[in-house]
């Protein structure tokens, strides 16, 4: 829960996370979800797990439900320097 909206920074209240990542998401708890253009959840790392929501074909994160679409848009995962990050870490074999 972020900090606006009555969350603490206890280690239970707090989720890891690149810095690219917690500056789009802020206090944000939902996102459109380009597919149907409705207001649904973002994903929750403690409640949910990724592969059910997301897909990596390559460098792109594809959002395979719901929440993963809106996800992927509010994180703007596939931003370009994102893209290039995941391609670096791929051709270093990081990244399978």
């Amino acid at each position: 829960m972020p900090r606006q909206h009555g969350g603490g920074d206890e280690v239970a209240n707090l989720a890891l996370a690149c810095s690219h990542c917690n500056l789009h998401k802020g206090p944000n708890w939902a996102g459109i979800d380009p597919g149907a253009g409705a207001l649904i959840s973002l994903f929750h790392p403690r409640r949910q797990q990724w592969s059910e929501h997301f897909h990596l074909p390559g460098i792109w994160i594809n959002g395979s439900t719901d929440v993963g679409r809106a996800t992927v848009r509010v994180l703007e995962m596939n931003e370009s320097s994102r893209l290039e990050l995941r391609e670096n870490l791929r051709a270093r074999g990081v990244l399978d």
